[in-house]
């Protein structure tokens, strides 16, 4: 009896310790997929593969972040997301590009052609959020490559109005020479700059002649065009060779001994005769401002006195009566930048240059 009991009581144990065995198995199994999984979200999946992509950005690596499958695009592409073929690469460098920290994928789901991976981040400092699109590319080993379906590059398509050389994140930019048309390119024409996504891109200018700040821009959309239009202010020192041009224009019309002196802002007419050559000051100069006007600039209408010292002959009696008179006018202008970078002052209507 004894033995029958202890054969039962074994055989109980032997079935707890199998039970035990296949849930020690069951559980084992449950991880091995989790952690296989988890390997393959941080490793080898579609977030990994865009969180390389925005490492390469965040530590300033533009030139790996470009060979990154699905990154570079031919003109074709270009073309049929309606983006200008001729678009500059000159932003596609690791001195174009602005911090980029914070990157958090906040989640994956599949689309018709592929992964949706969405990410938020930081931008210089600026909360920005975009999502990509990838798609498996073969395999390496056991281990799924991917690729972008759509490239993260987009567009910055830039107006800087009053000034042809410029900075993007600090990267020196002449327009001239980003521009399809090159020194052709009129002041207004847009250029298209090809960037990375995601990416802030602040315009600053610093001339002789123009300055602005502050001018910015995130790119988070990927084969987009984002327009970014600057207007520049006339700095202290150009104004004041503007004003000295001016001055010198105005004094040389004074020289002339007529009535009327050709192209000039001022004048007088009178019945009579002068008996002799009228002399001609300026009794006040006018303050000058310098006004944008589309690509270049204006002088706007601005008050300014001269003055006449005449004898006036009657042709009633022929008396002579001396004149001493103010003459208020007043002086406009347009300034046009040359392509080498100089300015061309003209006052009144365009014939009448002042300066070059």
């Amino acid at each position: 009896m004894d033995g029958v009991e202890s054969t039962a009581r074994g055989r109980a144990r032997l079935g707890v310790d199998l039970t035990m065995l296949a849930l020690v198995g069951v559980l084992l199994i449950a991880a091995i997929f989790a952690g296989g999984a988890t390997l393959y979200k941080d490793f080898y999946g579609p977030s990994a593969f865009v969180t390389r992509y925005l490492d390469l950005l965040s530590s300033g690596k533009a030139a790996d972040a470009l060979r990154v499958p699905g990154v570079a695009v031919d003109r074709e592409t270009l073309d049929t997301a309606g983006i200008d073929p001729t678009a500059s690469e000159a932003l596609l460098r690791q001195a174009a590009l602005a911090p980029l920290t914070d990157v958090h994928i906040d989640g994956e789901k599949p689309v018709e052609g592929g992964t949706a991976v969405t990410v938020s981040y930081r931008a210089a400092g600026h909360p920005g959020s975009t999502t990509f699109t990838v798609e498996q590319d073969g395999w390496e080993g056991v281990a799924p490559r991917w690729r972008f379906t759509k490239s993260p590059l987009a567009v910055v398509e830039l107006t800087v109005r009053g000034a042809d050389q410029f900075a993007v994140n600090g990267f020196d930019v002449d327009r001239r020479q980003v521009s399809a048309a090159g020194v052709e390119a009129a002041p207004l024409d847009p250029v298209p700059l090809l960037v990375f996504t995601p990416g802030l891109y602040a315009v600053t200018v610093d001339t002789a002649i123009a300055t602005s700040t502050g001018h910015g821009v995130l790119a988070d959309s990927p084969l987009t065009i984002t327009p970014l239009d600057v207007q520049t202010e006339p700095t202290e020192e150009f104004v004041a060779v503007v004003q000295e041009r001016v001055e010198q224009f105005l004094t040389g019309c004074t020289s002339q001994e007529v009535l009327q002196p050709t192209a000039c802002p001022f004048g007088m007419q009178v019945r009579n005769r002068i008996a002799n050559p009228p002399k001609w000051s300026i009794a006040t100069q006018p303050t000058v401002t310098v006004e944008p006007d589309g690509g270049n600039w204006r002088i706007p209408p601005t008050d300014a006195v001269a003055h006449i010292e005449v004898d006036i002959k009657s042709l009633f009696d022929g008396s002579i009566q001396p004149i001493s008179e103010d003459v208020p006018f007043q002086v406009n202008g347009t300034i046009v930048i040359l392509p080498d970078g100089s300015a061309s002052i003209r006052v009144g209507s365009p014939e009448d240059a002042a300066a070059g």
